[in-house]
């Protein structure tokens, strides 16, 4: 398996997961042109992707949905909860209704030769969550987008290969920031986003000496910076009770509005 970021951030948000014979996209958060421009630096169309799936109904994660689902035909495969919600949102447009494949929490599904299987999120959206994806002995885990996480979401995501992680913001960054109080309150609250420290804490939970690559994803652009997200995870780790430090596994970071260097699961 393969993956690579193709945008990552609070302005929007897609991510290709894919076999030598099977193709996705995680979200679809930038425009139509963008996501196609993104593809072809990957030497893929979008007459390749077998399916888009979603994560939650939020725009940086759906706002090419309405452009590509009418172009191309594309399958979307998404939570019953969050299937409504982009139902309605008229600003994406009309999709036809026989696109959605409903998927439900903790119940796998088979996208040709890709497993994927759905785990749940705690953020304020109608029903949101993560996936793990395998193939072949390969697993690949994508979270992002959540204020807090406990034993389920830890469980959910052992024995990865590699990890896509969210370090949305600093906390101190934010707290100084422009931001008005409520937003801060939402991003700081147990359905907001991940931090640095926190994305620190639960990586710490999920090293084994088999994992192969971490990426941290959707950093704020306000409230984060990529040196800063890295050197805390790092941190974070060394000075956690596991027996591995911060310079054990490979850590990268996810390009804003650059495609990331494609990561090849061996």
């Amino acid at each position: 398996m393969r993956l690579c970021s193709i945008a990552s951030g609070s302005s929007g948000n897609c991510v290709y997961v894919g076999s030598d014979t099977t193709h996705l996209l995680m979200d679809v958060g930038i425009s139509g042109k963008r996501t196609e421009a993104g593809l072809g630096e990957l030497g893929l169309k979008m007459t390749d992707i077998d399916a888009i799936c979603i994560t939650h109904e939020h725009a940086d994660h759906i706002s090419g949905l309405g452009v590509l689902a009418r172009k191309y035909g594309v399958p979307i495969y998404a939570t019953k909860g969050t299937v409504e919600a982009i139902k309605q949102n008229t600003s994406l447009g009309t999709i036809d209704d026989a696109l959605f494949q409903i998927i439900r929490p903790d119940e796998r599904c088979i996208i040709k030769d890709l497993s994927l299987y759905p785990m749940r999120t705690s953020h304020d959206a109608a029903d949101p969550v993560a996936y793990r994806i395998s193939h072949d002995g390969q697993k690949v885990g994508i979270i992002t987008d959540l204020g807090c996480y406990n034993d389920y979401t830890v469980e959910c995501l052992r024995d990865l290969d590699l990890l896509y992680l969210e370090a949305n913001h600093d906390v101190h960054m934010l707290q100084v920031g422009p931001y008005p109080y409520y937003l801060k309150q939402r991003i700081l609250g147990e359905r907001g986003h991940l931090s640095n420290e926190s994305a620190g804490k639960l990586l710490s939970r999920l090293l084994h000496d088999k994992m192969q690559a971490i990426v941290l994803g959707h950093l704020s652009k306000e409230n984060n910076l990529p040196e800063l997200a890295y050197e805390s995870v790092r941190v974070e780790v060394t000075m956690s009770d596991t027996k591995y430090n911060g310079n054990d596994f490979p850590v990268y970071v996810a390009k804003r509005s650059e495609v990331s260097d494609m990561i090849e699961v061996r």
